[in-house]
């Protein structure tokens, strides 16, 4: 079957819109994606205002500045200090 200028043309616009409905419908399911995200997220804002959560916690290790905690290390004894004692 010999294709003609036309028909190649036509081929090529149907392809076209094609890439333009396939292209559309990806964008509204991103949009739906991005909406049902938002929904189940909770803002930062929200967190340390409404519930008092903090972002960071300290933990107390070494509290008595001379207290000396040894540890073998590789067969090697070090000795872990407060550091500003």
């Amino acid at each position: 079957m010999a294709c003609t200028e036309a028909y190649k043309e036509h081929i090529e616009y149907t392809f076209n819109a094609f890439c333009r409905v396939v292209i559309h419908y990806a964008a509204i399911n991103a949009w739906r994606d991005r909406d049902k995200r938002r929904q189940r997220e909770i803002s930062f804002e929200y967190l340390t205002e409404e519930k008092f959560y903090p972002f960071s916690t300290s933990d107390k290790y070494f509290t008595d500045p001379y207290k000396q905690y040894p540890v073998m290390i590789c067969g090697q004894r070090v000795i872990l200090t407060n550091g500003s004692g």
